[in-house]
Parts: C-alpha cells; sequence; structure tokens
C-alpha cells in the first residue's frame, strides 16, 4: 500500500536539507524566551533573527528605538522592474507559565513525535518565521540564487501585547514598504475538515479595566439589605452593557458599524465551520450558546461586536467565611471591534452609556486598542494566491473575508495601503496560547513548498 499525503510530506520534511537546517534554527528560536508582557528576551531574539537573515542573504535592519526592536529583512529581486512580497511576522510569544499543562515536552523546548512539533511558538509565530525563510531559500537554491521578486520580512516583537509602536515603526520605513504586491499575514490554520484557511482580515479590539469604590472600608454583611456593595453595582452596571442574548447595549454602536456585502456573507456561509454543536463539543459547554440559528451565529461572530468580562476581583475568597459588603470591584473588560468602530470612539460611548443607565460611579479606563481590516477577497494577488492553494491543497481552500481573532492588519493597511492575506501552518487543534501548542510536520511542510510556488508565480 503506498504512502497517504501526509506520509509522503513527513518523508519530504525529513529529507529536504534546507528545511531541516531551518528546524534547527527553530529549535533555538523556541528555546529563546522572548515574551513582550515579561519584557523577556526581546533584543535577544530580534538579534538572532539579524544574524539569521543576514546569512541567509538579506539586507537587514534591526530598530531598537522602542521597546519592541523591529526586524526587516530584505531580499533584493534579481529581475529589473520586480513586484515586492511582504511576509509579516513576530517574534514574540505568550507566557507558558506553571497555569498551563504540557504534556508534550516543555513549553520552550521543541519536541517532535511522529506527526507533530510542539513548542511555545512553533504556530504562533517562530514556526512561519522559519518555514517561509526555508522556501525563499529553497526557491534560491534551485534557481542559481535568483529571485524574480523583492521579498521583505517584518517582525515585531510586541504583537501578544497590541503590537505597541509598530505603527512608528512602520511610518519609519514606509517608503521601503509601499508598494508592495501582496503582504502574508503572521499565520493561520487548516480547520477541521483539513481545508487551508486564506483569511482576509480581522476584527479590532478595545480593552478596559473598570471599577467601583463603594466606601472607604469593607462593611460587615449585617447591612446586606440597607447597603448597596461595590460588587452587586458593578455587576449590575455590567449586565446593563449586554442582552441576553449577547447583543452590545451601547447607544450608537451598531449604527457605525460596516456591514457585510453578499460576497463576504457567502463566503463565511460556505467556508465557515464553526457553529453551535461545534464549540459546545470542542470547549465541553455546560451552558448553551447565544444564538443558535445559522446565518444569525456567523454574523455575529465574524461581523459584528461583542464584550466580553474577561475576569472580576471583587471581596473576600479566601479559605471559610468572611462576612463582609466589599468597598471594591474591579473588571477585565474587551469589546471586539468590526471596520469603522473606533477604539477609543467606543469606550466613550461606553462611559456615556453606563452614566445613563444609572451607573455613573463605575470608572472606566482604557488599556489596548486596535481597529478592525476586512480585505477585498477578490483582488488579483489574493486571487493568486487562492487558484495555487487550490493545485497544492489536497484537501481543498476554506476562503474567509475576515477572522473572529484580532491582530494589527488594520495598522499595517493604514501605513502600507497593501493587500493582505493571511494563511499559515497551522491546524484545527494547534492549541495557540495554550499546553501542547503544536503543528503538524506535514502541515509545516505543505506551507513551505506553497510559498515557494507563491514566490515562483511572479517569474
Amino acid at each position: 500500500m503506498g504512502q497517504t499525503n501526509e506520509q509522503a510530506q513527513i518523508a519530504a520534511f525529513q529529507e529536504d536539507k534546507i528545511v531541516q537546517e531551518g528546524i534547527g534554527h527553530l529549535r533555538k528560536l523556541i528555546s529563546m524566551k522572548s515574551i513582550f508582557a515579561q519584557q523577556i528576551g526581546l533584543l535577544e531574539v530580534a538579534t538572532y533573527l539579524k544574524n539569521l537573515f543576514e546569512s541567509a542573504g538579506a539586507e537587514v535592519i534591526l530598530d531598537q528605538s522602542h521597546t519592541a526592536p523591529f526586524v526587516m529583512a530584505r531580499f533584493a529581486a534579481t529581475v529589473p522592474n520586480a513586484k515586492t512580497l511582504i511576509f509579516y511576522n513576530h517574534y514574540d510569544t505568550v507566557p507558558a507559565d506553571s497555569d498551563q499543562i504540557w504534556l508534550k515536552g516543555q513549553p520552550f523546548e521543541l519536541t517532535m513525535d511522529e506527526t507533530h512539533m510542539y513548542g511555545r511558538g512553533v504556530d504562533d509565530d517562530k514556526g512561519h518565521i522559519t518555514a517561509r525563510l526555508s522556501a525563499l531559500q529553497s526557491y534560491q537554491a534551485k534557481n542559481d540564487g535568483q529571485l524574480p521578486v523583492n521579498v521583505i520580512f517584518i517582525m515585531e516583537g510586541a504583537e501578544e501585547s497590541a503590537s505597541v509602536d509598530l505603527d512608528k515603526y512602520l511610518v519609519k520605513y514606509k517608503d521601503q514598504l509601499s508598494g508592495a504586491d501582496l503582504l502574508i499575514w503572521e499565520q493561520g490554520h487548516r480547520n477541521a475538515l483539513n481545508q487551508l484557511e486564506i483569511a482576509g482580515g480581522n476584527k479590532g479590539i478595545v480593552t478596559f479595566d473598570v471599577s467601583v469604590q463603594s466606601a472607604e472600608l469593607d462593611i460587615h454583611s449585617s447591612y446586606g439589605g440597607v447597603i448597596d456593595s461595590a460588587s452587586w453595582y458593578l455587576l449590575s452596571g455590567l449586565q446593563s452593557l449586554r442582552s441576553p442574548d449577547g447583543r452590545v447595549l451601547v447607544d450608537g454602536l451598531y449604527d457605525q458599524v460596516q456591514e457585510p456585502n453578499e460576497q463576504e456573507l457567502a463566503l463565511v456561509e460556505e467556508f465557515a465551520l464553526t457553529s453551535p454543536e461545534n464549540l459546545t463539543e470542542i470547549y465541553s459547554l455546560t451552558l448553551p450558546t447565544l444564538l443558535e440559528e445559522r446565518k444569525a451565529f456567523l454574523k455575529r461572530l465574524y461581523f459584528e461586536p461583542s464584550i466580553t468580562i474577561e475576569g472580576l476581583s471583587t471581596g473576600y475568597l479566601g479559605q471559610g467565611v468572611k462576612t463582609i459588603i466589599p468597598a471594591q470591584a474591579s473588571a477585565k473588560m474587551e469589546i471586539r471591534l468590526v471596520p469603522d468602530l473606533d477604539p477609543q470612539d467606543v469606550l466613550d460611548k461606553v462611559r456615556k452609556q453606563l452614566v445613563k443607565n444609572g451607573f455613573d460611579r463605575v470608572q472606566v479606563d482604557f488599556t489596548l486598542g486596535i481597529k478592525s481590516y476586512r480585505s477585498d477577497m477578490t483582488a488579483p494577488a489574493i486571487a493568486k494566491v487562492i487558484e495555487l492553494a487550490k493545485k497544492l491543497t489536497v484537501d481543498g481552500v476554506s476562503v474567509l473575508p475576515t477572522s473572529p481573532g484580532t491582530g494589527p492588519m488594520h495598522t499595517v493597511f493604514h501605513a502600507l495601503q497593501v493587500q493582505i492575506a493571511g494563511f499559515g501552518l497551522g491546524n484545527a487543534n494547534s492549541r495557540d496560547h495554550a499546553g501542547d501548542e503544536n503543528v503538524k510536520i506535514a502541515d509545516y511542510y505543505s506551507h513551505v513548498q506553497l510559498i515557494e510556488e507563491l514566490i515562483a508565480s511572479y517569474e
């Protein structure tokens, strides 16, 4: 019996000297912690990338003007009047602390079994950096070092913390980056049907802290029937911002929402696999989803804002009982945004809504904000990627105009005015940000092949 496609890809992966050299670099990158939230290892990893890309023949800039160093590596085309292809990636990761369980090796070690690779950043996002560099090197090795297109890698170190200062770097290097034909986003996944997802946008976000101080000190709970508490007050205020079915109850918010067009709705209807049943199975939900009807569910997920309580803190949570009325309560909040919603404007509306609803004592403090972006999936450069992927992907492709997740796509598009498409080497269970983050070996190698073919398409 012959090999399956996955087995054939794994065998080719193991025999490919350029890819195996890249895996050696990936092993080193994963072992080097680079966590913006903890201010660990950013310059060290940026310097490693600078040296790696210089060794590969790129002209490299390592800019330390801001907290997270910015790395830009340029490979010049060997033909006149060549177009430019940009890869956007990030070298920072989320932490992997004791709150996460890793069964497949240690988080900051690249662990491999027969079919998968594991490690913090193997998918999000260090694995994409090494795979794409290997693809470029593979093309050059087969073509006497030639390149039909200028290729620029831009790599930031704060993506997991709202891409702090990325806009400043993009402005600084705008002249070198503007006019590109296409920008390939940091990552992407195959869905549960093993189709390669090609997405053209993402949601934005505004996060904020809310707090209430109801008294100078905690009060004996015998007064609970006559004295309000910070806890009840804050919970009531937050509840007033959301309907039972999850709609955001903030005046004027939906008036500014950019509605999806017919093509965008049709793409989601055809290719989106997420469903109430799917989420219930994946997360073992014990509460029902807020929407059950498919079209309404998908429209909310992809094209409408949502509000979430990320965490709550109030009162006594220690051992035993402490009969008090808490004097303080706080929460961390987020609202996911869609195109035409501005983070600061949305937060201003939230403040006004709380006052209107009778909760003027709730203090609202901005923490971070990113606008939303949605690509034109019919743009020629993106259409070319889709056709290439269809030819090279055994199980087909899934084309989505946006994703429910968040990233700095709007920041990049606003600065560079370049078409953006996102696809990558992840799978439906890559477990980004969780324990046992992983990619399939076959998917890693398939991504190398697709990027190599994308470069070749500019011949």
